[in-house]
């Protein structure tokens, strides 16, 4: 299956301190909107002092990426692509603290951008307003039991200003086949695979996105049957599969 799957996740081995949750990891942004707001929470019982740090991802025609900084419209001095306001959030105990994502620059086409919530040891060139003291207790605080600094990143798809979806389905008796012929991403969500005789017995559950150009494709084994939710945007369709 061709699509983006999984997390990007930093842990360090640790049992207490600031542990953030920033719900979803992909999110998106329609294109009648140029703003969204992502929720951190922080479970954990110190503050949360963490940074926002944003990396557009392209890809390439043989399915691998590479992510590369945010570049600025010298002429108009303003990023082009996503920013976060604020990019350093303090987020207490038990508490939320939201960052809003922007979106400024081109959208004929659809753009993708890996968002990373990074907790950090704030230093004086962090510029999250610490006085020394400050930062030098909080570090004691820290070093006083053993320190949890994990992070997520997320991916942020920011769709074209005029989005279109036109899904292209193959179904055959030996394949299924999905291609997304829109210019903006379909998930194949709650991907099941399961033997007809008994739907309890089902391969692990996964979640594809299918990016504009590509496709998805499996071959139907004898015996077993195949469901899935189809997202376009907003909309949503059950599809079920027979070998």
């Amino acid at each position: 299956m061709t699509g983006i799957m999984g997390a990007w996740l930093i842990s360090l081995n640790c049992m207490a301190g600031p542990t953030i949750n920033v719900g979803m990891v992909y999110d998106y942004l329609d294109g009648d909107k140029s703003t969204y707001l992502k929720r951190v929470f922080n479970g954990g019982d110190s503050t949360a002092f963490v940074r926002v740090s944003i990396k557009e991802i392209l890809y390439k025609a043989d399915g691998s990426s590479e992510e590369v900084e945010v570049k600025t419209q010298t002429d108009k001095r303003v990023r082009d692509g996503l920013m976060s306001s604020p990019a350093r959030l303090i987020v207490p105990p038990n508490g939320t603290q939201g960052a809003r994502l922007l979106f400024m620059g081109d959208r004929e086409q659809e753009r993708y951008f890996r968002v990373r919530f990074i907790p950090v040891v704030p230093e004086k060139e962090d510029a999250f307003a610490l006085s020394s003291e400050e930062a030098s207790d909080y570090k004691k605080t820290l070093s006083a039991g053993v320190n949890v600094l994990a992070g997520y990143g997320t991916v942020f798809f920011v769709r074209p200003k005029q989005t279109r979806f036109d899904t292209q389905i193959e179904n055959t008796p030996n394949h299924y086949q999905l291609r997304n012929q829109g210019n903006s991403v379909v998930v194949v969500d709650e991907f099941k695979d399961c033997a007809s005789s008994d739907r309890l017995h089902c391969k692990p559950t996964t979640k594809t996105h299918v990016l504009p150009g590509r496709t998805l494709r499996f071959d139907k084994q004898p015996g077993r049957h195949y469901r899935f939710t189809l997202v376009e945007g907003r909309a949503q369709k059950v599809i079920e599969v027979k070998a």
